[in-house]
């Protein structure tokens, strides 16, 4: 199931790589991140918090008490619907 994971993210990553470049929105709320870490490990729970940067790609999320500084290419935010919940 790890593999899974980690396979899932790291297409999404190469799909932002190619030069899908969103910009994240004050506005949006996420239940759940995914943060891929320098190590190649990556971290997942339910967001606390999160803030992006208006003049670079860099984003902060606090998961479990944790507060992690990355750039958008190495973390998903996810919002669930009601009937994933």
């Amino acid at each position: 199931m790890k593999k899974l994971r980690i396979l899932l993210i790291t297409i999404l990553f190469v799909f932002v790589l190619n030069g899908c470049n969103y910009e994240l929105d004050f506005n949006y709320t996420y239940d759940y991140g995914y943060i891929l870490l320098p190590n190649g490990e990556y971290v997942e729970g339910k967001v606390e918090t999160w803030s992006n940067f208006e003049d670079c790609e860099q984003i902060q999320v606090v998961i479990d008490g944790t507060t992690y500084l990355t750039d958008t290419t190495r973390c998903v935010l996810v919002k669930y619907g009601e009937a994933d919940k």
